[in-house]
């Protein structure tokens, strides 16, 4: 098809605001943002004229690593706006901290993500890309994305407002597309933009639909609904942005013209989807709709279940809509559970992970028979290193597939005694830890020293200071077997006190520890991102996974260190349970007792922090034994561990996490059966590119 006619057709199916004005140049021919246009093309036509399944994803926010990972171009340049924004560190070296920041010259990821929650929807959407599914993904334009993390010595975490430049970012385009759902009194109106999520291929495209309440028909207090993630400080603000995306994300379905009969939702943030559905239909019907529904449950921490009161509904819904809530929604105590509404809404309910659904059904035993569980994963190749990739592309006869089938990463096992793989996977893993040095050269970290990393949400349950809770316990580590270099990174929810503290600890104790720079070095790094996980999660020897068993629902960090051969500290918690045997670390700490919860408030920290001290002692001698006299040890148990890492990954991959979700989940929806007798834990990858 001539260029020309396909930006035409392109036209004819997404009606993109200001084209001539600002997107021209950019949407020409056969490419838009640099990406072949042909395939969005044919996936809107495809997603428009389907006569069987279509199914729409629903995700309060979506961590995508643009990026790094499919980035889009622009003719005109990158907005400084859109570039990641240099940041301070926090060290025990304060000469480098005062003098110097750390600057990335590359494009931010889309800011409407604030962690693993997203970062799991963007893998998931990476995938369906990759399998060529009918779907079509909706969330939320977030104008100042999360926050923007500052540290302030004694002042700990200061949350500043981020901003960036939704019109000039690439490969996002707003639409002269305006929705709007009523509310008891008023009426908001949504702009609607459009993204594109390519496949690892560039062979195919899933549209992700964002949701904006920043336009001039609606009144201030509406505009402000989608500017920052995650607004807790409100309870009418936090219940409008659940409608936003339930609401506003049915109507912008039906106005697009997808003809979606299967909904999931990943986490309880879209429950009003359902809602949206029943209105004005009996109960036969509306048992019907709960066979469309799927949802995803993350979390078993009790703040991540959103609960409101009858009078904040009241104020905020038609009759309709109340009656309806209350009656799918109201636990007990008469408030609004939006995980109860969720799982009452839904034909399918799964936690996410074998682990998590053990304390989904004892938190909620009356739905216990029908809870499942469909494990996290991570998308391979977002994360998988070039330096490991290409490891493996040098044993063909084993890997030859792993482009397209990361199951084949299972046969690393197979290579244990193979002296070419252990040295090259050494050496690839080493490569990965100088490009980190390099990044954070100013302050002298050392490729052969041994390296620990804690990265992700800052909150009580994940102990972010375990390690540092005892300093002396470390200088003895340190003197006994060698030098050691700790990076740590994480955002505190600006309204999370209690994280704030955890922060302002951390940052006073690595202040008590300018003199042992030489051999412990301690570093925190501001505002950890998609782009800072890439880093870390390939850059240092030991991932570090400490929180509160059995407190993480799954976890998929880890995941992506095991990609590049990153070897596990961890307790015993989310999908660690399911590698217990899989030779990927030391599990050390606390373990709940089978059949009891316990207490989040009951940290375990003084027994647990000794567990992780001599687990660390013995790990950091097996390290230095491994590399002793500057010269490697092709023997040493630590390759075995690297190995079986990757080979763990084979599992706790997007790639089986959607053939899961294929046969446990979407299939059993709608009334349809599963076709041939294929196991529902095969690992083979999708080819026949449907929902079945």
């Amino acid at each position: 098809m001539a260029g020309n006619n396909l930006t035409e057709e392109f036209l004819s199916l997404v009606s993109v605001d200001r084209f001539q004005e600002q997107y021209r140049a950019d949407i020409d021919k056969d490419l838009y943002f640099g990406a072949p246009l042909s395939f969005i093309v044919d996936a809107e036509k495809r997603l428009r004229e389907r006569q069987d399944r279509l199914m729409a994803y629903f995700s309060m926010e979506y961590g995508l690593a643009s990026s790094f990972y499919n980035s889009f171009c622009r003719q005109a340049g990158i907005s400084e706006l859109n570039n990641i924004p240099a940041n301070t560190v926090f060290s025990n070296y304060r000469l480098a901290d005062y003098f110097f920041d750390v600057n990335v010259d590359n494009l931010i990821d889309l800011p409407i993500y604030s962690g693993g929650l997203g970062v799991l929807a963007g893998d998931t959407v990476k995938t369906m890309a990759d399998y060529k599914l009918p779907a079509v993904a909706v969330g939320i334009l977030w104008h100042s994305g999360y926050f923007r993390q500052r540290f302030w010595f004694k002042h700990g975490q200061v949350p500043e407002r981020m901003q960036w430049d939704p019109a000039r970012y690439p490969g996002l385009v707003p639409l002269k597309n305006i929705v709007s759902f009523k509310l008891k009194n008023e009426t908001v109106r949504l702009r609607l933009w459009k993204y594109y999520v390519f496949s690892y291929k560039y062979d195919y495209a899933i549209p992700l639909i964002l949701l904006d309440s920043n336009v001039e028909e609606n009144p201030s207090h509406l505009r402000i609904l989608t500017d920052q993630l995650y607004r807790s400080d409100n309870a009418w603000i936090k219940l409008m942005q659940r409608l936003v995306l339930g609401f506003g994300g049915m109507a912008a379905l039906r106005e697009l013209g997808y003809p979606v009969n299967i909904y999931h939702l990943n986490e309880g943030h879209a429950a009003f989807a359902f809602i949206d559905r029943c209105r004005g239909l009996g109960a036969a019907e509306t048992e019907g709709v709960q066979r469309q529904f799927a949802y995803t449950c993350h979390t078993p921490v009790e703040a991540g279940h959103d609960r409101f009161s009858q009078d904040v509904l009241r104020d905020a819904l038609t009759e309709e809509d109340f009656d309806l809530t209350c009656r799918f929604g109201r636990e007990e105590s008469g408030a609004v559970n939006l995980t109860l509404l969720a799982m009452r809404a839904s034909g399918s309910i799964n936690a996410v992970s074998k682990n998590h659904r053990q304390v989904m059904r004892l938190q909620f035993p009356e739905y216990g028979e029908r809870i499942k569980y469909v494990t996290n994963g991570v998308h391979p190749y977002t994360w998988l290193s070039r330096e490991v990739l290409g490891v493996l592309k040098a044993f063909p006869e084993e890997f030859e597939d792993v482009d397209r089938n990361p199951m084949v990463l299972e046969r690393a096992r197979g290579l244990k005694s193979d002296p070419q793989f252990r040295t090259q996977l050494w050496q690839a893993h080493q490569k990965n830890k100088e490009n980190l040095c390099v990044f954070l050269d100013k302050w002298r970290l050392n490729p052969d020293v041994f390296t620990v990393c804690w990265a992700r949400r800052i909150a009580a349950y994940k102990r972010p200071s375990l390690i540092l809770h005892d300093i002396e316990r470390l200088r003895k580590i340190v003197g006994t077997t060698g030098p050691l270099q700790i990076i740590l990174s994480g955002k505190a929810h600006p309204n999370d006190n209690l994280g704030f503290t955890f922060v302002n600890e951390m940052m006073d104790t690595v202040d008590s520890l300018t003199s042992d720079y030489d051999n412990l070095k301690v570093v925190i790094l501001e505002n950890y991102d998609i782009y800072l996980a890439r880093l870390l999660t390939c850059g240092v020897d030991v991932w570090l996974n400490n929180p509160l068993p059995p407190f993480e629902a799954s976890g998929t960090s880890g995941m992506k260190a095991i990609l590049n051969g990153v070897v596990q500290l961890t307790t015993l918690d989310g999908w660690v349970v399911e590698a217990a045997d899989k030779g990927v670390g030391r599990i050390f700490g606390y373990a709940n007792a089978p059949g009891e919860i316990g207490s989040e408030k009951d940290l375990h920290i003084q027994d647990d922090a000794s567990a992780l001290y001599q687990a660390l002692e013995e790990m950091a001698a097996l390290y230095y034994k491994t590399i002793q006299g500057g010269k490697l040890d092709h023997a040493s148990g630590w390759l075995d561990m690297m190995i079986d890492c990757v080979a763990s990954a084979s599992y706790f991959n997007t790639y089986r996490m959607l053939d899961e979700y294929r046969d446990l989940v979407w299939a059993k929806l709608g009334g349809a059966s599963l076709e041939g007798n294929a196991s529902p834990r095969r690992h083979d990858r999708i080819e026949a590119h449907e929902l079945r």
